[in-house]
């Protein structure tokens, strides 16, 4: 979890939530790994700079492209690119679980002031949803 300003793009920290990951290899013992194979994320990532990223790390990506970005592009020669809506329905259960945080009062309308206090509070809303489940 990366915390930013409230005002702040969260696609901005893409790559500080990218250092910070560690995704674990199904079926194998051993450290985890620290390159996702796929990233699934809405139109707020559909930046170029966070398409570059991706492609620097060698993470596929399954983004749709912004409404901006399909009129830039027409009357430019190449393929658009691609969206698997197959893999992108697999995006509701971040949604879900964002929906769940939504549900912590002081969560949703960010009353803490200090950033330590309001991750803090992140934290546990997470335990308790990580332990009805």
């Amino acid at each position: 979890m990366v915390l930013t300003l409230g005002q702040r793009h969260e696609s901005t920290q893409l790559e500080a939530v990218l250092d910070a990951a560690c995704v674990k290899r199904p079926g194998r013992v051993g450290r985890q790994s620290k390159r996702p194979t796929r990233l699934i994320a809405d139109r707020g990532y559909s930046y170029p700079s966070c398409r570059l990223l991706l492609r620097r790390r060698g993470i596929r990506h399954t983004l749709p492209e912004r409404r901006d970005q399909r009129e830039h592009r027409s009357g430019r020669p190449g393929a658009p690119p691609g969206l698997d809506f197959d893999i992108y329905r697999k995006r509701n259960v971040v949604e879900r679980c964002v929906n769940q945080f939504k549900q912590w009062r002081g969560i949703a309308t960010r009353y803490e002031k200090r950033a330590a206090n309001y991750r803090a509070m992140v934290v546990i809303a997470a335990l308790m949803i990580w332990l009805s489940s």
